[in-house]
């Protein structure tokens, strides 16, 4: 473990070791205050952000976060390592990768750049450096590269903005559920998947989801994916019994014990998409699988600690995830990120901060990122809080977020965005839907020309009485 200090004002500060660090450096969290590994003083950040920027990227090849022998996920995220594509970089400190981040995302080239870039970074190279970025940069960086996925529609293009429709009920009531995906698509919401949190774990409620999402969209032929957010091998099961599964979906964390926690290691994820991708149902491209992941998983399952014990930052290891996602190209990964509460990101502020770094992060590591801006009602955090930060992400290029009916997730018990949230934002910025979806709302006379949804009375529309069938 290697010591390292930074004098401030007359005052040298001691890191004990890269984890001490990355920790010391973050932005104020609750979670790592909770942790026990946030900076004691501003002074102290401030020190350790200056200690942080003058480390060499490479150190991050050569020093561990959390222990190669007995993590799986620092395994994965060694091992494929490409030295090839770190090369260019493979010179600068951390604060020099920063300057170089922001002069190459202001050139025509930039999203070819970076997307030859992300073999070569590890997850922890982009936390860091995420540490020494102003809100602005974090917008910059990422808005400048494209990663793309596809399935039956093809998200993060340009210029584009896909919202998952997420028609949750208390109990999964067939009724309540159609009715909250006829209000989504009326809005134009769907185009990254109509996605379902079942309230039961039965595989049996699960596939009469899936039966009745799969049934309205194939008999309105809607250019989207379906996804009921069951355990991973729930999913397989339902897979092996034939119903109709387009996307396994997986909470992932970014160490081996937070994701043996969640019941999954990396071979059961490598058995499910191999799985979904054995049926072939994508259209425009073949990428299956569905992650969710938020800031202070790990800690919440006290499985966020690192070499020599020390507790490694929750943004760190919220990075880490993204490696784990990126090992399955998937269609989608989002970062939930107020929704574990207070006791890991307090208030708007942080929760800002946070879906910034995290959409930052994904990118750059090549994950087509996704955010559920959202927050629970006991954290210090508001609707103006998730508009500001709906509005930084769609500036800086987010493949999708999340709309439910109202922002009220009744089922879930938190706040999201709404249908409505997602058109003004789109309207506000110029942004579209995925092109296979707009098609769609303009071939059913529910979005003109440019890509604007039109009125339709919900009662009359054609759709509704498709979905009451």
């Amino acid at each position: 473990m290697t010591v390292r200090t930074h004098a401030l004002n007359g005052t040298t500060y001691r890191f004990d070791g890269l984890v001490d660090l990355l920790a010391k450096a973050t932005p104020k969290r609750s979670g790592d205050e909770l942790a026990g590994c946030a900076a004691s003083s501003a002074a102290e950040r401030v020190a350790a952000q200056w200690a942080l920027a003058d480390e060499p990227l490479a150190t991050f090849l050569n020093e561990e976060v959390v222990p190669y022998e007995t993590d799986e996920v620092t395994r994965l995220i060694m091992d494929s390592h490409d030295p090839d594509a770190f090369a260019p970089v493979s010179s600068l400190t951390v604060g020099e990768f920063r300057n170089w981040l922001l002069d190459v995302a202001t050139r025509p080239d930039s999203s070819a750049i970076l997307t030859a870039l992300a073999p070569g970074l590890t997850p922890e190279m982009a936390a860091a450096v995420s540490k020494l970025m102003s809100l602005q940069d974090l917008i910059s960086v990422p808005g400048a590269v494209q990663v793309t996925s596809g399935f039956r529609t093809t998200l993060g293009l340009k210029g584009t903005l896909a919202t998952r429709l997420q028609p949750n009920h208390p109990t999964d009531d067939p009724a309540g559920v159609s009715a909250a995906i006829l209000d989504g698509l009326l809005l134009g919401s769907g185009d990254a998947v109509v996605g379902i949190n079942p309230a039961s774990d039965s595989p049996q409620a699960s596939a009469d989801l899936l039966y009745l999402i799969d049934d309205v969209r194939q008999r309105l032929d809607i250019p989207t994916q379906s996804c009921v957010l069951t355990h991973v091998t729930t999913t397989i099961g339902l897979i092996e019994a034939g119903v109709p599964v387009d996307l396994p979906f997986q909470s992932i964390a970014g160490t081996e014990k937070a994701n043996t926690g969640f019941g999954v290691t990396l071979a059961i994820l490598r058995e499910a998409d191999e799985a979904a991708r054995s049926l072939r149902r994508g259209v425009v491209g073949d990428n299956v699988m569905y992650f969710e992941t938020g800031q202070g998983s790990a800690l919440s399952a006290d499985a966020h600690r690192g070499v020599g014990g020390r507790p490694v930052d929750e943004q760190t290891l919220e990075a880490r995830a993204y490696g784990v996602a990126r090992a399955f190209s998937p269609l989608l990964l989002n970062t939930v990120v107020g929704f574990i509460g207070p006791e890991y990101l307090h208030d708007g502020k942080q929760i800002i901060r946070a879906g910034l770094e995290d959409n930052f992060c994904g990118k750059l590591l090549g994950v087509p990122m996704g955010v559920d801006v959202c927050y629970t009602n006991h954290a210090e955090a508001d609707d103006d809080d998730m508009d500001a930060l709906l509005t930084l992400l769609a500036a800086a290029g987010t493949n999708y977020v999340i709309c439910v009916p109202g922002t009220d997730d009744v089922m879930l018990g938190y706040q999201s965005l709404s249908f409505h949230n997602a058109l003004a934002v789109r309207r506000s910025l110029g942004l579209r839907p995925a092109p296979e979806f707009e098609a769609w709302l303009e071939r059913m006379d529910m979005a003109d020309r440019a890509g604007h949804v039109v009125p339709r009375d919900p009662i009359g529309s054609p759709l509704a009485e498709l979905v009451r069938r």
